[in-house]
C-alpha cells in the first residue's frame, strides 16, 4: 500500500466523524439559542425581571455591563454551558481520547461553576445593599472614612472566597484570605467608630455649654450664617435662616468660633 493509499483510508474514515461533529455542532448551537430564548420567556413571565428590580439586581449587572435583564442573564449563562457542552461533545467525536476525557471533567465542572457565579451575583447585589445601608449610618453618625465602601468591598470579598471554595481552591488557602481580610476590616471599623465617637462625644459635651449660653429663638451669627435658633440638639444647633431654610451647626463650633448675639431693635 502507497502513501496515497494510506492517506486515503485514514481520510476515508475521518470524514464521516468530521462530518458528525460538525453536524452536532450545529444542531447543538441551534438547539442552545432555541433554549436561551424559551428560558428568557419563562424566566420573564415568572417575574424574575420584577425581582431584579425589586431587589436592585439589575443596578448591579448595569454596573459590570451585563443589562438590566436578569432573565437574559440567566438564559445566556445557560446557553453558554450548552454551547461549551456541545464544543466538548462535538470534538470527541474526532476520536481524540484526552478531548473525550476533558469533556466529563467539564460536564462535572460546569454545576460548581454555575452555583460560583450565582454566588458572586448575590454577593455584588447584598453588598451594594451593605455600602448604601453603613453610608447612611455613617452619615446619620458623623462618622469618618468609606466605611461604606469598605463594607462593600467586605461582602464581596466573602461572596468571591466562597465562589473560589466551589470551584476546589484549597480551603487553607481561602481560610487565611478570609482571616486577612476580617482582620483588616475589624481594624477599619475599631479605628472608624473610635474616631467618630471622639466627635461625637465632643458635640454631646459642648451642648450644655450652648444651652447655657444661648436661648431658643435668639437671633445669632456663626461662621457667615445668620439666624434664630430654633433647637438645640445634642449634636448640632439648628438655625432658622428665614425663608424656610434651616442650617445645622455643630454644638463645638459655637463654642470654639466667633459667635455675634443680635438684640432686638428695641433693646
Amino acid at each position: 500500500m502507497t502513501i496515497l493509499d494510506q492517506a486515503g483510508e485514514t481520510l476515508g474514515g475521518y470524514l464521516p466523524r468530521f462530518a458528525g461533529a460538525f453536524a452536532l455542532l450545529l444542531v447543538g448551537l441551534l438547539v442552545a439559542a432555541v433554549l436561551r430564548r424559551l428560558i428568557e420567556r419563562g424566566l420573564r413571565a415568572a417575574g424574575f425581571d420584577e425581582l431584579g428590580e425589586r431587589w436592585g439586581v439589575h443596578d448591579v449587572l448595569h454596573r459590570f455591563g451585563l443589562g438590566r435583564s436578569l432573565s437574559r442573564v440567566i438564559a445566556r449563562a445557560v446557553r453558554l454551558a450548552v454551547v461549551i457542552v456541545v464544543l466538548f461533545a462535538a470534538l470527541s467525536l474526532l476520536g481524540l481520547a484526552f478531548l473525550s476525557e476533558s469533556l466529563n471533567v467539564g460536564i462535572l465542572f460546569l454545576p460548581r461553576l454555575f452555583v460560583a457565579l450565582v454566588l458572586l451575583l448575590v454577593g455584588m447585589v447584598l453588598s451594594e445593599l451593605a455600602r448604601h445601608h453603613v453610608d447612611r449610618m455613617a452619615g446619620q453618625m458623623d462618622l469618618p472614612g468609606p466605611l461604606g465602601t469598605l463594607a462593600q468591598v467586605t461582602v464581596l470579598a466573602l461572596f468571591g472566597v466562597t465562589a473560589l471554595a466551589q470551584l476546589g481552591i484549597p480551603t487553607q488557602v481561602l481560610l487565611l484570605l478570609a482571616g486577612i481580610l476580617l482582620a483588616a476590616t475589624g481594624l477599619m471599623f475599631a479605628l472608624a467608630f473610635g474616631l467618630g465617637g471622639r466627635e461625637l462625644a465632643r458635640e454631646v459635651s459642648a451642648r450644655r455649654y450652648v444651652e447655657a449660653a444661648f436661648d431658643l429663638d435668639q437671633e445669632i451669627s456663626v461662621a457667615g450664617v445668620r439666624g434664630r435658633i430654633a433647637a438645640i440638639e445634642p449634636t448640632c444647633t439648628i438655625l432658622d435662616a428665614g425663608n424656610g431654610g434651616r442650617v445645622r451647626v455643630p454644638n463645638s463650633q459655637l463654642i470654639a468660633s466667633l459667635v455675634t448675639e443680635h438684640r432686638p431693635a428695641a433693646e
